[in-house]
């Protein structure tokens, strides 16, 4: 079973089990470290605390507020030296339009990582970074946030316990996967379904 935080000894045994974001922000908070931020950045802080090194919360910035010359500018022709922020960009249809033009990509959709990466821009108030930033995002010529991909672990589980015919026998199927997802996210198997996680753990799960 999963130990608790503070007896495990190193990152390597921390990595071995799940962590909800929740779980990971309440640790960071009662160690005193950064606790803002994804997953893959919460365990950033985390790898480091068992490295040696506190990782401290950072000192809250102004908002961004746009002025008379943001909005003028956001009114304004976009351009790849665009900033982000000064033409408060949205997932809209707008800035859609623009990235069809630039990728000639008929029905363009904003990628995982550009969604994270625009998110992160905007919460650290980083003027610098522009819509050919986010455009080189689109293409993997460089990264800045990259979507949490752990956080669908638990949704393939699911499908795939549903996919095999044996888990048919479980009147409450979605229950009974979370069953069987406790027992695989506190231990340190891996983090994904089989028929022969199913066979050895049916038993303790409610079917």
């Amino acid at each position: 079973m999963r130990p608790e935080f503070d007896d495990i000894k190193d990152y390597e045994e921390f990595s071995k089990y799940y962590w909800y974001r929740e779980e990971l922000i309440r640790i960071c908070k009662d160690h005193g470290l950064k606790s803002d931020g994804s997953k893959i950045e919460l365990n950033k802080v985390i790898e480091a605390y068992f490295s040696g090194e506190k990782i401290l919360p950072e000192k809250k910035k102004p908002g961004y507020r746009k002025s008379d010359q943001t909005r003028k500018a956001a009114a304004e022709e976009l351009t790849l030296d665009t900033g982000l922020l000064e033409c408060g960009f949205t997932f809209g249809n707008r800035f859609r339009e623009f990235f069809r033009q630039q990728t000639g990509v008929e029905n363009f959709k904003f990628n995982v990582d550009m969604v994270a990466t625009a998110k992160a821009v905007k919460e650290s108030g980083d003027e610098s970074f522009t819509l050919g930033d986010l455009l080189d995002i689109y293409y993997g010529k460089k990264t800045y946030a990259t979507y949490d991909k752990s956080a669908l672990q638990w949704n393939k589980f699911v499908k795939d316990f549903c996919a095999d015919d044996a888990t048919k026998v479980c009147k409450e199927r979605l229950k009974a996967a979370a069953a069987l997802w406790k027992i695989v996210r506190e231990s340190d198997l891996k983090k994904e379904y089989s028929h022969e996680l199913f066979e050895k753990y049916k038993n303790h799960v409610k079917i």
